[in-house]
């Protein structure tokens, strides 16, 4: 069995983008549009890394984070913040300092290279 990576976001659109960078490398991915379900299928899924948006509307990918890491069954799971965020700093109540106070393993913006994507979900499996 390969290596499981959940990707949590809203927009349909960039959950496929995402999915189709990480199949290209072999990934099995596990797709969840909102943090509730984002929760759930990490719950029954236990994989092995999280990337995970921060701006949903049913459940912000901040909360989503701190409840992973809670959770003694998924603390150890590896998770990447991929966020709008920065682009949107004057429009949402999210900022930049939320983010860096979670205690999500790696934080990117988007919009990521795929390249950049990759890299650094490499560097976090190999911690593990």
């Amino acid at each position: 069995m390969g290596v499981k990576i959940l990707v949590v976001d809203d927009d349909p659109d960039m959950v496929e983008a995402t999915s189709l960078i990480l199949k290209s490398k072999r990934y099995d991915v596990i797709a969840a549009y909102g943090g509730i379900e984002g929760l759930e299928k990490a719950k029954a899924e236990k994989p092995d890394l999280i990337v995970l948006d921060v701006m949903m509307p049913d459940k912000d990918g901040y909360t989503v984070c701190k409840e992973l890491k809670a959770d003694p069954a998924l603390c150890d799971i590896p998770v990447l913040l991929l966020t709008a965020v920065v682009s949107h700093i004057s429009t949402t109540r999210y900022s930049h300092r939320m983010g860096m106070e979670t205690e999500a393993d790696d934080y990117i913006d988007k919009p990521v290279e795929p390249e950049e994507l990759v890299k650094r979900i490499e560097t976090l499996l190999s911690r593990q």
